[in-house]
């Protein structure tokens, strides 16, 4: 059905909701590219003002992409819980803004009605909201989650360590893998990205870091962010998985782009959850999206790039993950121009996902031909603390030397740890103050004692 609206006598019309989407969503360089932006921001104010009106029914009865084509679109309103929704259900899109603006929208009642809330109300309510509306609502937001340790809490931010190496030198990452520790970066996983997916090479990875965990009885899961068929037959091998790891898009065109299916993701998560590795939870999966990755793909059907990230936390949601991140820069310009354009995605992409009930963390990061720069990044990490984002990551000075792009580096992870009063997680917190690396107010011992600590696990690790 049509949606209109009126400015200054001048008859705004949108063909069906998904246009009416896509002309609210906010200026970004994908959607210009895929032709589905609006015009003018006269027209983007009127689709707005159109979206508001929208009964969240609606997004039950017209199917952004058609039931019988795709299956996230048959995930999403197969596993909707009507239960949940009679506490929302009868509001429009502006109304359910306004709502969750309110009192009334209290950590508990979010956590209550996440089921109820499909990706496309998500990102629809998204695209009605200011930057500080969007932190305001995640920060009440509380998803919590555990493995080895206990991730998600208020007033804690962990960071995944990343010490990717471009050949996969197993003394280079180990290398990278101390200097992260000694910083007290790694709570939320150690995660490789390999530079090859062969099995064999992946298989070395996970037992070098499944070796340094047991040596130092760190609280923590690894990961290598191999292809979930490598990880598949490396269980099957017996190899130390803790986490599977996989990149997920929101259209069923996307994730076949990626080699994969939800009834292959189904394997995986059980396949991993038969291990039981966990030893305070056994959340076990860890998904990786970002905007532009359906577009990218040809596989959009037209919709806006923010709509089909949502789209893809219904997928994540199914597999009650460890861990969720959008690598919000990492696409490049094509689809995020600027450091406006990343930093408005990324506080929208951890709105939906923490709205949806995931444990939202982030990639603060940009490639190097895009308009943005560190102090983007800086501006982008603080709001993100304030917004209670589960996790960030920790690279070697920012600089990914495999993935060739800018990120967050441990000290980054300090810098907002320090300014915001945020901890790792608790029991990971614990184990640095054991070891010497942070004092009982979870600073960071600074001089000889760290000297004297790298020296001893150095020693130890040959």
């Amino acid at each position: 059905m049509p949606y209109r609206h009126v400015i200054r006598h001048q008859t705004y019309t949108f063909a069906d909701l998904k246009t009416l989407l896509a002309r609210a969503s906010p200026l970004r360089s994908g959607d210009v590219l895929a032709g589905v932006a609006a015009t003018t921001y006269e027209e983007r104010v009127a689709a707005q003002l159109a979206l508001a009106d929208v009964p969240l029914r609606d997004f039950l009865n017209e199917a952004l992409i058609p039931y019988e084509q795709d299956e996230v679109t048959r995930l999403i309103l197969d596993t909707h819980d009507a239960a949940a929704f009679t506490h929302i259900g009868h509001f429009t899109v502006g109304q359910l803004r306004d709502w969750l603006l309110s009192d009334a929208a209290d950590t508990a009642m979010l956590q209550a009605v996440a089921p109820s809330l499909t990706p496309e109300m998500a990102a629809a309510v998204s695209k009605l909201m200011r930057n500080q509306e969007l932190i305001a609502v995640a920060r009440r937001c509380e998803v919590i989650t555990r493995f080895r340790n206990t991730l998600g809490l208020r007033g804690h931010l962990a960071t995944r360590l990343q010490p990717n190496h471009p050949t996969d030198d197993l003394r280079g990452i180990a290398a990278s893998l101390v200097d992260g520790l000694l910083y007290g970066s790694g709570d939320a996983v150690i995660g490789i990205n390999p530079a090859t997916d062969n099995p064999q090479a992946v298989h070395q990875l996970l037992q070098m870091l499944d070796a340094v965990r047991e040596q130092y009885a760190i609280p923590t899961q690894s990961c290598v962010l191999c292809h979930v068929t490598t990880t598949l037959e490396l269980i099957e091998r017996g190899a130390p998985v803790d986490l599977t790891f996989q990149s997920i898009g929101g259209t069923e065109a996307t994730n076949t782009s990626f080699g994969i299916s939800l009834a292959l993701l189904q394997e995986a998560w059980e396949a991993t959850s038969a291990l039981r590795r966990g030893t305070v939870g056994q959340n076990n999966m860890y998904f990786e999206t970002g905007q532009g990755s359906a577009l990218s793909a040809n596989a959009h059907h037209g919709l806006d790039q923010q709509t089909c990230e949502a789209r893809a936390y219904a997928v994540a949601r199914q597999f009650k993950p460890l861990l969720v991140n959008s690598v919000v820069g990492f696409i490049g310009p094509e689809y995020l121009y600027d450091g406006k354009q990343i930093i408005r995605a990324a506080l929208e992409d951890h709105f939906c996902g923490k709205l949806l009930g995931l444990p939202m963390g982030m990639d603060v990061c940009y490639t190097n031909h895009a308009e943005a720069d560190q102090d983007d990044m800086d501006t982008l990490l603080t709001v993100l603390g304030v917004a209670g984002c589960n996790f960030i990551m920790g690279v070697p000075g920012a600089d990914d030397i495999m993935l060739n792009y800018q990120s967050t580096s441990f000290h980054d992870a300090l810098y907002v740890r320090q300014v915001l009063g945020l901890r790792p997680a608790p029991e990971f917190a614990a184990w640095l103050h054991q070891q010497g690396i942070f004092d009982a107010q979870g600073q960071l011992l600074a001089g000889a004692a760290a000297s004297q600590l790298l020296g001893k696990w150095l020693h130890k690790l040959g």
